[in-house]
């Protein structure tokens, strides 16, 4: 009887321990899917506050990358203006200048004529005085060559009269030409520094060009855009010091749209790392589920028995 006890006792005690070591082991597993998905949690929480700030900064990064470039397109408005300005005082400088030419070479021709005309006037003068005292010893002389030769030195006179007065008329409009070519001249000088100020481009060449040449080389600036491609911050240093505010607003907008650049891409990282972390808290949290149904359902077995 005696032995019959003992046979069956490690039976029992067998099956017991077994249970109880299936137990110890699901609850080992639990713990450790808990510490895991605490672990992935943490983790998404914390992308999750790194992916909302990334967008935050990434709005202010789009809204100064587009201000920038607003900058940019009013730089080159302004100079396009400028252009306009330089060609249009350029153009009238040149129509003042060759006017004033046009009003010398007529002022020596009207002087060419006046002298002209003053001997021609002293000459008919003389003959209307001959003719008048011919008529006093001859009175079978003409009475209507007497007062043509009269009106001829009147006529004479009055077209010397009439062109000096048109002389002094082109001698006015020599001064006015002068002094609006003086004029111009200082509206393009000042039109010539603001364009260099704004791009820092040298017309000192092209200045006393003629229209057309200096029209020419304007367009050329005109055409000059920088186009902004696939940048790198060694690429847009500038000397602030040196720069010219074309240059400081370009490289202004090429450094916001870098930064927009980095923003974007890290932005875009986090989002990938966010969505794998919470893909991998998923399965762990799906994987803690089913390991804490096992082990509810190990104690109620081990209860049941």
């Amino acid at each position: 009887m005696i032995q019959n006890i003992t046979t069956t006792y490690p039976k029992k005690y067998g099956i017991t321990e077994k249970k109880k070591a299936e137990i110890d082991q699901l609850t080992n597993e639990v713990i450790d899917a808990q510490n895991e998905v605490e672990q992935l949690q943490a983790i998404v929480n914390s992308l999750t506050d790194k992916s909302s700030k990334l967008q935050i900064l990434l709005t202010a990064d789009e809204a100064n990358k587009a201000s920038t470039l607003a900058n940019k397109e009013a730089i080159d408005a302004i100079i396009d203006n400028v252009i306009d300005l330089l060609i249009n005082s350029k153009t009238t400088f040149q129509g003042t200048v060759n006017g004033d030419k046009q009003i010398k070479k007529l002022a020596v021709s009207i002087d060419d004529v006046i002298n002209k005309l003053i001997y021609s006037a002293e000459v008919v003068n003389k003959l209307s005085n001959l003719i008048t005292r011919k008529k006093a010893q001859n009175p079978l002389i003409s009475d209507e060559l007497v007062t043509m030769a009269t009106n001829a030195g009147t006529d004479a006179n009055n077209a010397v009269a009439l062109t000096l007065t048109a002389l002094n008329s082109v001698f006015a409009a020599q001064t006015t030409a002068i002094e609006a070519e003086g004029v111009m001249s200082l509206e393009l000088l000042q039109a010539i520094r603001l364009y260099e100020f704004i791009t820092g481009e040298d017309l000192s060449d092209v200045v006393n060009e003629e229209v057309t040449v200096f029209v020419a080389k304007l367009y050329e600036f005109k055409k000059k855009k920088i186009i902004i491609v696939d940048i790198t911050q060694e690429e847009i240093e500038v000397d602030v010091q040196k720069a010219n505010i074309k240059e400081l607003i370009y490289k202004a907008y090429q450094t916001a749209a870098l930064r927009y650049q980095i923003t974007l891409k890290a932005c875009k990282n986090a989002a990938e790392q966010l969505s794998e972390a919470e893909g991998r808290l998923s399965k762990a949290t799906i994987k803690l589920n089913s390991l804490e149904a096992g082990l509810a359902a190990a104690n109620a077995a081990a209860l049941a028995s």
